[in-house]
């Protein structure tokens, strides 16, 4: 269900329902973990755990070490002290368990793509680069294309699409690998309001089936709102905790220098319905009352 919000943001976190399933599995676990690169350390003695179906938000300025955390828990970067592991093992060792999205497509550069061939490449870690394609995955690739809005795009290139296009073709690929841990950098970047509108509720699908989410965002709101955990980052971790703990104004001063304010704010809530693909979603508009009309 949707839930139209139009109230303030601490009542907003107060009453959010947060989808995720009851699994007490640790997909990954960080302890007194520090992340840089060449030996500088950018951010240290991190600590978190992140359960299947819940999702954590990074939030930080540019340089604040998000992208540097995300990397080293794909295993593009190595640790420099601590301990971290994913689903158990080292990062990198799973690889078919893991879609990442990063800031930056390799394949926006390599001619000629059609932008189902990018989203089909989703199946690659399942298959490999000339595995066989069968029939369930194309119905995944297509699934994806058709969750993020751009199935009238399929055998467009690449290269012809805007930057928003582009950005809903990556998601999508990332949808089509049905990973256990979605790791994502900034997802939502270039999107207009329809597309970050669709993002927003294949992100509450991927936790309703019990993937794990870990997203650098700049969204203090509705992105932030699906997450279970906030880690708010200045080159050090400020603080860690519910939404409702950490979005303070207090907590933002320091991580950003500056807070902005507003008396209401319109924050869409996303709830998983009893359905085990967490497709069925009902729009529902809650008023600052709490009183709850559904739109059927």
């Amino acid at each position: 269900m949707v839930n139209n919000i139009n109230t303030d943001v601490t009542t907003i976190k107060q009453s959010m329902l947060l989808p995720g399933n009851n699994d007490d599995t640790v997909n990954v676990r960080a302890s007194h973990l520090d992340v840089g690169y060449n030996g500088e350390v950018i951010v240290s003695d991190i600590n978190f755990e992140l359960r299947a179906g819940q999702a954590i938000a990074l939030i930080g300025t540019n340089g604040s070490g998000k992208s540097t955390l995300l990397k080293t828990i794909v295993g593009l970067l190595s640790l420099l002290r601590g301990e971290l592991s994913v689903f158990g093992a080292a990062p990198g060792s799973a690889p078919r368990r893991i879609a990442y999205l990063g800031q930056f497509h390799a394949s926006g550069f390599i001619l000629p793509l059609r932008a189902i061939e990018v989203v089909r490449m989703g199946r690659f870690p399942e298959h490999g680069l000339w595995g066989r394609m069968y029939s369930q995955d194309d119905d995944l690739v297509h699934a994806a294309m058709q969750t993020m809005g751009i199935t009238h795009l399929a055998d467009a290139p690449l290269k012809s699409l805007s930057g928003g296009q582009q950005q809903r073709t990556y998601l999508a690929q990332i949808l089509a690998h049905r990973a256990d841990l979605l790791v994502m950098d900034e997802p939502t970047s270039g999107l207009d309001a329809g597309g970050r509108d669709l993002y927003l509720h294949a992100f509450n699908d991927e936790l309703c089936r019990g993937a794990s989410i870990i997203v650098a965002t700049h969204d203090i709101q509705e992105e932030a709102s699906l997450c279970q955990q906030v880690m708010l980052l200045a080159r050090r971790v400020v603080t860690l905790g519910t939404p409702q703990e950490v979005i303070t104004a207090e907590n933002l001063l320091e991580t950003f220098g500056i807070v902005v304010t507003s008396a209401k704010e319109n924050i869409h809530v996303l709830e998983c319905k009893h359905s085990h693909n967490g497709s069925d979603i009902l729009p529902t508009n809650r008023t600052k009352s709490g009183n709850v009309k559904t739109n059927k």
